[in-house]
């Protein structure tokens, strides 16, 4: 029996012009009969907020489909698979900021990736579609952006960074499931063991011994261990078993790599301890964990993905 043809899906990619940190598409442009004549979901490369300004509708984000209204506001990571669609074939007016959180957080936050990582998956753990009147703080931010780039006056470039920046806490803080989630990486004191760190991010797939995490921050294993604790409130080797339990997450996420493939890729020397650790860390196996329907990114490899740039 053939494999099943995958239904299309498309990848809208965008560029941010240079010296520049969002593109805005704004204006009466964007007045349109949304959905007519599209049959399939798209996708960006980029974060995408979405503003209604006049109209009404359905948004569908992934499987769950909204109506929206005016002053209605969505938030979409990249790679979430959605479209709009007009009511009635009757226009509406939206307008769109595309921006990459990854860049941002990035210039924000040079010295402490660990802070980037946590920040960023909060940023990207879920789409929303938002009543304006609800979040009265996020649509002001969204809408001070557009009215920059729309007015472009001088400083605008460094404005909108400096509100972009505010706009992704805003959105962690909305995908936070309790508050501390937000500053359990950013403490200042991390910094002694930061070349451990830095070495697990990218060693994670190899062996590791404390010991040499310990000469990399030029102290003895004994004190390593006790500031690792007092830092990250975990062990150096729970630490490790986490970073590659993200990392399993990310190739189950965007491959389809067997769970033997995918234990050995991230460093682990089993699958049964991948599972073990997975299921530990987690709260539940890799295999339903990877049908969990908020991993949107899994999804994109059930599709055939066509490619266009922009609208």
């Amino acid at each position: 029996m053939g494999r099943k043809k995958k239904e299309t899906i498309e990848l809208r990619y965008y560029d941010i012009p240079q010296k520049e940190y969002v593109m805005a598409l704004l204006g009466e442009e964007w007045i349109r009969d949304y959905g007519s004549g599209v049959t399939h979901l798209h996708f960006h490369n980029m974060m995408e907020i979405g503003y209604c300004r006049d109209g009404r509708g359905t948004v569908t984000l992934d499987e769950d489909t909204l109506a929206y209204e005016p002053e209605t506001l969505c938030v979409i990571p990249k790679n979430y698979p959605h479209t709009t669609d007009s009511e009635d074939g009757r226009k509406s007016y939206w307008e769109y900021l595309y921006f990459d959180p990854e860049t941002i957080l990035r210039n924000m936050y040079p010295d402490n990736e660990l802070y980037q990582n946590k920040l960023l998956r909060l940023i990207n753990r879920k789409a929303h579609g938002l009543r304006a009147r609800d979040y009265p703080q996020l649509v002001t931010i969204v809408l001070t952006i557009m009215e920059e780039m729309r007015g472009k006056r001088e400083f605008y470039t460094d404005t909108v960074n400096a509100l972009t920046t505010a706009l992704l806490l805003e959105i962690a803080r909305l995908n936070c499931d309790k508050p501390e989630e937000l500053f359990e990486a950013r403490r200042p004191g991390v910094s002694q063991i930061k070349n451990a760190l830095d070495y697990i991010s990218t060693g994670y797939k190899e062996s590791i011994r404390i010991e040499m995490l310990a000469e990399k921050c030029n102290m003895s294993e004994t004190h390593f261990r006790r500031l690792f604790v007092e830092y990250m409130h975990m062990t150096p080797v729970d630490y490790i078993n986490m970073i590659r339990v993200q990392m399993a997450c990310e190739l189950m996420k965007k491959t389809n790599d067997s769970m033997d493939e995918i234990a050995m890729k991230v460093g682990f020397a089993t699958t049964s301890t991948f599972n073990r650790n997975f299921k530990r860390i987690v709260g539940t196996t890799p295999y339903q964990w990877k049908k969990n329907p908020e991993n949107y990114e899994s999804k994109l490899l059930s599709f055939h993905i066509s490619a266009e740039k922009g609208w």
